[in-house]
């Protein structure tokens, strides 16, 4: 199998992440269960202050959901822009993918941890297809 298929499936389990977490981004102040509807009012509801600035614990729930679109879209462009690099420049592609396959790694063992398993699959199957694309690539 050729390096640039491999990072090809890598961005596309990426996107797969992407668009998973774009709907539970959007919609994780809808429930009908009062438990959780409680502590979504305890989270969005009080403010605090940090670092001089005024937000709820909902705020900083948002702010990293938002973030993490902004890493997964520069994850799918930079792996998609390294795979054209693997058969003519192998340093370039390794030295971009290297950090991107580990971090996925990482990503996946957190989200196994503290999400749910289709996450953490996700990411574990990206960081590996990664890691394996820079092994085919010599």
């Amino acid at each position: 199998m050729k390096p640039r298929l491999v990072l090809r499936i890598a961005a596309l389990c990426i996107l797969i992440h992407l668009i998973g977490h774009f709907f539970g981004h959007f919609t994780w102040k809808e429930t009908p269960d009062p438990v959780k509807q409680e502590v979504i009012r305890q989270m969005t509801g009080p403010k605090f202050e940090f670092m001089g600035a005024m937000r709820s614990m909902g705020d900083y729930f948002e702010g990293y959901g938002l973030i993490l679109f902004v890493v997964y879209g520069m994850s799918i462009m930079l792996i998609l822009s390294a795979a054209r690099y693997a058969d003519s420049n192998h340093d370039i592609a390794r030295n971009v993918l290297t950090p991107i396959g580990i971090g996925y790694l990482a990503m996946g063992i957190i989200e196994f941890v503290y999400f749910f398993p289709f996450a953490g699959s996700i990411s574990l199957a990206a960081g590996l297809l990664v890691v394996l694309a820079i092994f085919l690539n010599g």
